[in-house]
This record gives structure tokens, C-alpha cells and sequence, in this order.
């Protein structure tokens, strides 16, 4: 039972007459549980209920690849190829940052998209954390709510024997403009997380390179005091987000409260995206520290440890 149905029930309890209560109780858990696992499902869906919602006018699939030659070899019908540099591109500064308002207005628009699109991402073969970012960037830029994630991937929906195509679709642009939110966050925003009691710095990459592992940046370990939950371990064998009750093993441990915030990071920001979607799935409050360690380790002056032995 969730928090929020506990409060709804405690409310309605002692607001409903006696006579109606078992009426009004009965209403209400069926009311609330569909409302809980429609909010689920919303972030993940199936290839079965993309099939059913293919053709709603304001579905947009949209294909992220790093090559475009995929895509063009096979995709849903009606999806649109995304290029993850239009959405992150990189810069002298840094790999995977955020592109400025009007280039995000012109590649949402571009790509078909309104701000009353509901936009479905497919990823292909195990590009599971890439099209995450773009999961968090449609919704950093006001689609927060409004984008879904293929569980699966193209994989999946051609394994539910639903059928792909070459044909490239006509071009119908969008009339999106951007509302940026407060998804990403930068370096200052993290030291201050570290000392507050109401969050937690998480490090989304494997346990190898979080405990002290050489990677080939200026220093090696993790920010002090962050916590750890591997991206890989978000997901299973078929590159599908494991079920809710098994994700949550790895959340409880490290953010047991789920009224604290999450800020993680990774490398460049990208893998920490797949933590990212996790953590929505399971109802959290997380952000993304974009500069991750490819900007940490290089400040002398910011924390970092490696774990004791």
C-alpha cells in the first residue's frame, strides 16, 4: 500500500458515513490502485499498449541511434530518428551537455512534437542509456509527465510480433516550446546536497569504479559521501527495466525515504540517466548532476574518496 493511498484511506474513512464506509473503501482501493499502476505504466509500456496508441494523433515514437544506418535498416512504423547529439551534444567543456533553449525548440519541433505530444522512446539493441537521456532531456524541456519508455525496445516489440518498416515518415513538425525545469543540476548544486539531511548523492556506475578503480580521470573514486546503485543492475538480460519490487531492492538500502531527493551522476552524465528512470519509476524525486566525474575529478578543491578496505 502506497503512502499516498494510506492518506486517502485514513481521509475518507473518517470523512464517509458508517453506513457507506465498505462502499466508499472498496471504490476508493480500486480507484487509487488503477491510478498508482496507470502512473507506472505511463513511464513503461509495452509493445502491446504502443500497438493500441500507434495511431492517437498525439503519439510520437521517436528512434534514438547513435548511427543512423539502424534506423534506416528498420524501425515502428511512424517513428522518427532522434540523433542523440541534437538533444547532448558535446563541447570543448564536456561530453553530453544540454543544448539551449532555442535548439531544443528546434529539434522537438522538428521531430513532430507539441507540448501536448506524448512522445514513446524505442531504443535499439542495448542503447538502453542513452535513450534514457533523452527520456530525462524531453522532460528537463517541459514534457515532464508526457514522455514514455518502450520497455524492451525495438527488440521487444518485434518479439511481440509486431512488424517494422524502412519507409521513412513524412515530416510533420510540432509547435513545442520549451519549459525548462530543474532536472539537471550543476556542481554547486551537489556540494550543497551533501550536507543536506532531506537528500542523497547517488553514483550510478558500477561498484568497481564508484570504490576506486583506475578510469583514466584526473582522480579516481567517488564524491564523498555518495551512495552507490549500478546502472546495469537497473535492468535484465533482454535490456528491460526489471519489476518495480526488484528495483526497489537497490533504492531501500541507499534512499530508504522516498521523500528525499536523489541526485546522481555517473561518468558524463549519461548511464546515471538509466538510475534516473528508475528512480521515476518508483515514484522518487531525482535529479541529474549533468558534469558528473568528467567535471568533478578534474576540481581539486571538490571531495572525493575512495572506499576503505
Amino acid at each position: 500500500m502506497t503512502q499516498q493511498f494510506r492518506r486517502l484511506f485514513r481521509l475518507t474513512y473518517y470523512l464517509t458515513p458508517t453506513h457507506m464506509k465498505k462502499t466508499s473503501l472498496l471504490i476508493l482501493f480500486v480507484a487509487t490502485w488503477s491510478f498508482v499502476q496507470a502512473q507506472d505504466a505511463d513511464l513503461l509500456v509495452t509493445p502491446q499498449w504502443l500497438n493500441e496508441h500507434l495511431k492517437d494523433a498525439n503519439v510520437v515514437v521517436l528512434q534514438p541511434n547513435s548511427l543512423k544506418f539502424e534506423y534506416d535498416k528498420e524501425h515502428i512504423a511512424g517513428a522518427r530518428y532522434l540523433w542523440p547529439g541534437w538533444l547532448a551534444p558535446d563541447s570543448p567543456n564536456g561530453s553530453f551537455n544540454l543544448p539551449d533553449v532555442q535548439k531544443a525548440n528546434e529539434v522537438f519541433k522538428e521531430l513532430g512534437i507539441s507540448n501536448n505530444s506524448r512522445v514513446v522512446l524505442c531504443h535499439v539493441r542495448n542503447e538502453v542509456s542513452v535513450t534514457a537521456r533523452m527520456f530525462l532531456t524531453l522532460e528537463y524541456f517541459g514534457l515532464r509527465g508526457q514522455v514514455s519508455f518502450l520497455n524492451g525496445g525495438l527488440e521487444a516489440w518485434k518479439k511481440a510480433g509486431f512488424a517494422v518498416t524502412a519507409e521513412v515518415p513524412a515530416g510533420k513538425k510540432g509547435n513545442f516550446k520549451a519549459k525548462v525545469g530543474a532536472t539537471i543540476v550543476d556542481k554547486d548544486y551537489v556540494l550543497k546536497t551533501l550536507s543536506s539531511p532531506d537528500a542523497v548523492v547517488v553514483d550510478a556506475r558500477m561498484q568497481r569504479f564508484y570504490d576506486g578503480e583506475t578510469t583514466g580521470n584526473p582522480r579516481d573514486g567517488h564524491i564523498t559521501g555518495a551512495k552507490n546503485i549500478p546502472y546495469t543492475e537497473m535492468l535484465d538480460a533482454a535490456n528491460m527495466f526489471k519489476p518495480s519490487e526488484q528495483l526497489q531492492a537497490y533504492f531501500t538500502p541507499v534512499v530508504p525515504d522516498k521523500n528525499k531527493e536523489i541526485v546522481t551522476y555517473c561518468f558524463i552524465g549519461q548511464t546515471a540517466s538509466v538510475v534516473y528512470m528508475a528512480g521515476r519509476v518508483l515514484g522518487y524525486n531525482v535529479k541529474l548532476y549533468d558534469g558528473s566525474m568528467q567535471e568533478w575529478s578534474r576540481i581539486e578543491s571538490l571531495p572525493m574518496e575512495v572506499t576503505k578496505k
